[in-house]
């Protein structure tokens, strides 16, 4: 590691692997290092062999080595691999904290390893706690938690603003059979978080104002986002024009150059659920039915483990209309002009960069947070519809898949929500610049780091 040089603190940022967890607290690394903070990132041996810094500033450290010690995809399972990952990660991490030549003046750690909280005090650095979920999914994290802690589940939290009730979070509480470990692993990080002197999300204050208003109560909150790279916002960030990890190697030249050749704009409907949501064999056909017969273009992602799901012949007898592919540069695809909506799984990454592109959404939500995404895309920003599951097949149908891209591209509601993405596509934009929210918000962080220095 090299350390030295003129900078005005050192921040010690500590992420979750996964690419949906990796790129925001990077592109927040990337703001701070503009601003003259050096910045380690302390994160696994696979991704340092991937990821790009984008900064000077910016230096990678590995704490844990997947491929000799095992990820999440091991035998063991996902509980198994946070056990083992915490017992040599905390060990490292502390190591490094110990050892580190430039003095470490806060520690970020992705918000679901409360551990690292406990290292910090120990340590006596100051600690920010980081999320890449919403602050309104939070706020319903936080209502199911105190569910499960309560002796009355069935009692009602007078404090939660309506807007952000999400009934199919809480409802996890009786079916966390599903997901034992993963709802363990969310809620956990609640039982420390008192500890963290900065909560930080990855969101902008205008977009949730009462969501934010709601955990300012309980902590000290500050919305950073979003974390898009700068090329796609305020522009202020020389050469800062992708994410820099990327699990999954995209289709660039193939999907850019099919929809260059769309002349109807905006008029392609694009999909993708991500790199974790997985659809079961009968809503893949039945989506896939429904982009069949559809009038208009759509470009579909498909990983490659999924394919299998999809109809036979589908993708020769729509290759008219239709692009099937395995991954993409999904910022550059949302940016492209040919893209009228975009069906997702409301994961937050994906939701915040389609708010911040302006490009209006069809939200099929499969978990956790993406329900509450869901909401807040279709009754609070007015940015697109949430598909309704139809409760007797327990899928999206493929007439429900058809109405609603007609009502985004087509029907009486298109006016409305491209005058609300229009809206949310600006203030995103202005809370990165210069003076805007949260760029107030990063240099607050930095200041009172710096008093630390």
């Amino acid at each position: 590691m090299e350390e030295g040089g003129d900078c005005k603190a050192h921040v010690l940022v500590l992420p979750q692997y996964g690419q949906g967890h990796i790129n925001p607290m990077l592109q927040f690394s990337k703001r701070l290092a503009s601003k003259g903070i050096k910045v380690t990132v302390a994160t696994f041996v696979s991704t340092t062999k991937t990821m790009k810094a984008g900064s000077s500033m910016i230096t990678l450290y590995p704490i844990y080595d997947d491929v000799t010690e095992g990820s999440m995809d091991g035998s063991g399972g996902f509980k198994a691999f946070l056990d083992k990952f915490q017992t040599i990660a905390s060990k490292n991490l502390s190591d490094f904290i110990k050892t580190s030549k430039h003095k470490i003046n806060c520690l970020v750690h992705f918000a679901n390893m409360h551990w690292a909280i406990d290292i910090a005090i120990d340590l006596g650095i100051p600690r920010a706690a980081f999320f890449t979920q919403s602050c309104a999914a939070i706020s319903s994290y936080l209502k199911l938690n105190e569910e499960l802690l309560s002796s009355d589940q069935s009692s009602a939290d007078p404090e939660l603003p309506a807007a952000l009730r999400v009934p199919t979070l809480p409802s996890m509480g009786s079916e966390s059979g599903r997901f034992p470990a993963i709802l363990q692993y969310i809620l956990g990080q609640f039982s420390d978080m008192e500890k963290a002197d900065w909560v930080l999300f990855n969101s902008f204050h205008e977009l949730e104002d009462e969501a934010v208003k709601e955990l300012s109560k309980i902590y000290s909150v500050k919305t950073i986002g979003p974390t898009l790279p700068s090329m796609y916002l305020d522009k202020r960030l020389e050469d800062d024009i992708d994410y820099g990890f990327n699990l999954f190697k995209p289709d660039k030249d193939i999907c850019l150059n099919w929809l260059n050749t769309k002349e109807t704009r905006p008029s392609v409907v694009y999909v993708s659920f991500g790199s974790v949501a997985v659809l079961n064999a009968e809503q893949m056909e039945e989506l896939a039915w429904g982009l069949k017969q559809i009038n208009t273009s759509f470009l579909w992602v498909v990983r490659a483990s999924e394919k299998e799901k999809l109809p036979t012949n589908f993708i020769e007898e729509t290759s008219e209309k239709g692009l099937v592919i395995t991954w993409c540069p999904q910022l550059e695809v949302l940016s492209h002009e040919a893209v009228g909506c975009f069906m997702t799984h409301c994961g937050w990454n994906s939701t915040l960069e389609s708010v911040s592109l302006g490009v209006p959404m069809l939200a099929m939500p499969q978990f956790l947070d993406q329900f509450s995404d869901a909401k807040f895309v279709e009754e609070v920003w007015g940015v697109g519809l949430w598909l309704k599951v139809d409760t007797e097949k327990c899928i999206v149908t493929r007439e429900e898949i058809q109405v609603c891209i007609n009502a985004v591209l087509k029907g009486e509601k298109k006016e409305v929500i491209k005058k609300n993405v229009k809206k949310w596509k600006e203030l995103a934009k202005k809370a990165v610049d210069e003076g805007g929210s949260s760029d107030k918000n990063i240099e607050e962080f930095i200041a009172q780091i710096v008093a630390n220095y």
